[in-house]
């Protein structure tokens, strides 16, 4: 098992401060501040990638296979899917940043960008669930 106070606590602080950032564009949309918009989604985005990165460094460094028991596998699957989840906000994101650079959003249209808020703050909290329940509980 992994130590929770590592590279998974650091995960977890990036994945929440994503969430922040997530909403400071939702604000700057509603707000019509289009230059701190797109600072603020770009800003997620690198959370985002920077996330994926230290899990597939925690993949890569893990003591464990996905053939090594119950947690192995466990922790392959539930933190797999989750990660392919976190490529897709990610993905849904940056989409949402190209249109926000080409004027597709204004105050009251932008539900392009709310749906895609709201699967980031989705991907937030089953994250947490994970980390309490593969890296605190399962360790």
């Amino acid at each position: 098992p992994l130590d929770p106070f590592t590279v998974p606590l650091l995960n977890t602080a990036v994945l929440l401060a994503s969430g922040v950032t997530v909403t400071w564009a939702h604000h700057s949309i509603m707000e019509g501040e289009r230059k701190q918009t797109i600072q603020s989604l770009a800003l997620t985005i690198l959370l985002g990638g920077y996330f994926t990165f230290l899990q597939a460094l925690e993949y890569y460094e893990a003591p464990f296979t996905i053939a090594d028991g119950v947690y192995g596998s466990t922790f392959f699957v539930a933190t797999g899917f989750h990660g392919l989840h976190v490529l897709i906000g990610t993905s849904f994101l940056a989409v949402c940043l190209l249109r926000q650079i080409n004027y597709h959003f204004t105050t009251e249209h932008h539900f392009g960008f709310e749906a895609a808020a709201w699967y980031w703050h989705f991907v937030d909290v089953v994250w947490l669930f994970l980390y309490i329940s593969i890296y605190w509980w399962g360790s």
